[in-house]
């Protein structure tokens, strides 16, 4: 499978078309930063856990009895710093996943698609739940416990997988500053829609200018991409 050209530098980084979000709100110096982000988080996710126990209790049944597997997911993703973390989500493939991703790159369009989104739009290795799950970005509630771990915010840059890294390029550097989120960024101005050279961009144009009043409207933004279900795959 041939390689992506994200090796970009910052110069390119502002000549790329990246989708803009007004934000508002006084940066706060590192300390003061962190104690309110990490206060955000540790309410917001257990506030949501609680309200939403049922929900997850009725995922984890669906997708136990509809196909073969765990219903849990704990795939390896990067981390602040580089530091590896299992990121849990429901599973929504069939076990073989790995083994049918290399069975679909031999069509030579699917390795296109594949290597500009790091992603298929209609991707055969998900399963019948799974494709609910995914529209409606059910499978990543268990990220709350992520969050609460302190392994992930509720908002941030993407987990990008192992294998991403050095893909990432120069901004992967800026990136990986911050914990990666639940939502962000990149989640709610597009998502499948972005290509991967242009998501590495706008959590880049994220980790270096974000605000707590940012992050409070990217989480009012998240709840209507997940209700009309925008950019979901």
């Amino acid at each position: 499978m041939g390689n992506i050209n994200v090796n970009v530098t910052s110069e390119r980084y502002s000549q790329l078309a990246v989708p803009r979000l007004s934000y508002t709100g006084r940066k706060l110096d590192t300390n003061q930063a962190a104690f309110a982000k990490r206060f955000m988080d540790i309410m917001g996710a257990s506030v949501l856990l609680f309200f939403s126990a049922p929900l997850l209790l009725i995922c984890y049944l669906l997708v136990r009895f509809s196909s073969e597997g765990p219903a849990l997911y704990d795939g390896k993703r990067t981390g602040r710093g580089s530091k590896p973390f299992r990121c849990y989500k429901f599973r929504t493939m069939h076990l073989d996943a790995d083994k049918r991703l290399r069975d679909l790159l031999h069509d030579e369009s699917l390795r296109r698609e594949y290597q500009t989104y790091r992603k298929l739009r209609r991707d055969p290795r998900v399963t019948r739940v799974g494709k609910f799950l995914r529209y409606s970005s059910l499978d990543e509630l268990p990220q709350l416990f992520n969050v609460l771990k302190g392994e992930m915010s509720l908002v941030g840059p993407r987990p990008y997988l192992l294998s991403e890294q050095p893909l990432m390029g120069g901004y992967g550097q800026t990136i990986l500053q911050i914990k990666p989120g639940l939502t962000g960024y990149w989640q709610v101005s597009g998502r499948s829609e972005v290509s991967f050279e242009k998501r590495l961009a706008m959590e880049a144009r994220y980790a270096r200018r974000w605000t707590l009043g940012w992050d409070a409207q990217l989480l009012l933004k998240t709840v209507k991409v997940v209700w009309t279900s925008k950019g979901a795959s």
